[in-house]
């Protein structure tokens, strides 16, 4: 049975960090964080093939990092310079079969999705 369990989700100040972290019961093709703020449509946040190459979305370069632990099956976001904006719902997602570029793949595609772990961040 596939399981992706988020954490480390937790009210921060703007300009502060935070670290998510997905425990995934294997390791999948791709790989990906995505968030949902109230009103507006689930988004791509960051993404990672099989094979390490990771994509951003252009709010997030430069302040997040996406990582996984290939060992333990953890998937990780390192969020830096958090922004009120950052604040949503935060998912973790896998995708066992898709070979091409995992961030292109639109999010209802995915196959599998963690229960989400809120973010939210004050100015």
């Amino acid at each position: 049975q596939v399981q992706l369990v988020e954490s480390g989700g937790r009210p921060v100040q703007a300009g502060g960090y935070l670290r998510l972290s997905c425990a995934a019961s294997a390791s999948w093709s791709c790989m990906g964080w995505f968030r949902q703020a109230p009103g507006k449509e689930r988004e791509g946040v960051a993404t990672i093939h099989f094979d390490g190459t990771t994509d951003y979305a252009d709010s997030v370069k430069g302040r997040f990092t996406i990582s996984q632990d290939s060992i333990k099956y953890t998937l990780h976001l390192q969020m830096n310079s958090l922004k009120p904006a950052d604040t949503a719902l935060y998912y973790c997602a896998a995708d066992p079969a898709w070979s091409g570029d995992c961030y292109s793949r639109p999010w209802r595609a995915w196959h599998y999705w963690g229960q989400g772990t809120q973010v939210t961040v004050s100015s």
